[in-house]
């Protein structure tokens, strides 16, 4: 004999076919929501040199691979970045006004500060060179010329590693209270901004060489370069887990030790080498450090 459902069967089987499907969904975003909480997150704080350049997409991506981790990357001025870590709203900084940086672990706020690359400053101006400064090697002359002929010259003026290099400088030249005067921009911004108005403006500016040669869109110039003064070092800090008890520390020390190993400092080195002749930034750990 053949057996047929009826109206109440269908409805049955329907419904046993439907909670079949929810407990399969269930399961399936039980099994998303369990393998999306094993990714951890890693807050760094870092200036906008090792951004705007690009060096961060370059050599993040592996670490996150291998620690099943995301970076979540807060690109600020120096003096920012540190601003935001001392409050304990980040794991691990990556900074380049040493000045800074030493105040920052006196203070307590951070721990393991080590040193990972560096690059050089550089002057930057219109190629006309109202200053009639290009060519100097002393970048406080260079400055100083600047300042006697009244010749505009852009400021980030956000308290960065460049700015407080910058104010080191202008020190050196001797010239103060150049914030009050007219041909003196302080912009607030960082730096890709600044070069940009400079840029725009035929201003003089001071910048980091990675960011310089990653620009390929300036009519700006190099008018003052290989000054001893200009030398311009990354470290990376982790913030002090005894003073935030929420610092990722286990993945920020490991962070630390993936930016000093050979793999990735031969990444550093190698970043965009092929494009200009030499590498943005100079890995330390393949080298005797300067």
């Amino acid at each position: 004999m053949v057996r047929t459902f009826g109206y109440t069967g269908l409805f049955r089987a329907r419904a046993l076919a439907l909670l079949a499907l929810s407990a399969l969904l269930a399961t399936l975003l039980a099994a998303t929501a369990c393998f999306q909480s094993t990714e951890r997150s890693l807050v760094l704080t870092t200036t906008t040199s090792t951004y705007d350049s690009g060096l961060l997409d370059h050599i993040i991506p592996p670490f996150e691979d291998e620690h099943n981790a995301h970076v979540r990357i807060i690109s600020v001025g120096t003096g920012q970045a540190l601003a935001i870590a001392a409050r304990g709203d980040a794991d691990v900084v990556l900074v380049h006004a040493p000045s800074l940086e030493l105040q920052f672990v006196e203070e307590g706020n951070g721990i393991e500060r080590t040193y990972v690359m560096y690059n050089d400053f550089i002057v930057l101006g219109p190629p006309h060179d109202p200053a009639q400064a290009s060519g100097l090697s002393d970048a406080s002359e260079a400055l100083r010329r600047i300042a006697e002929t009244g010749s505009r010259f852009a400021s980030r003026g956000d308290e960065s590693g460049t700015h407080v290099k910058e104010k080191e400088m202008w020190s050196d030249a001797g010239v103060e209270s150049v914030e009050s005067e007219d041909w003196y921009l302080s912009l607030g911004q960082g730096m890709g901004g600044t070069i940009t108005t400079a840029n725009e403006l035929g201003a003089y500016t001071l910048t980091d060489r990675g960011t310089f040669l990653a620009r390929k869109d300036l009519n700006l110039v190099i008018i003052a370069e290989g000054d001893e003064r200009l030398f311009n070092p990354y470290h990376v800090i982790m913030v002090n887990p005894d003073k935030y008890i929420q610092v990722q520390s286990e993945l920020a020390q490991a962070f630390i030790e993936f930016l000093i190993s050979n793999k990735t400092q031969e990444r550093i080195k190698d970043f965009r080498r092929d494009e200009f002749g030499l590498s943005l930034f100079n890995p330390v750990h393949l080298e005797e450090a300067p």
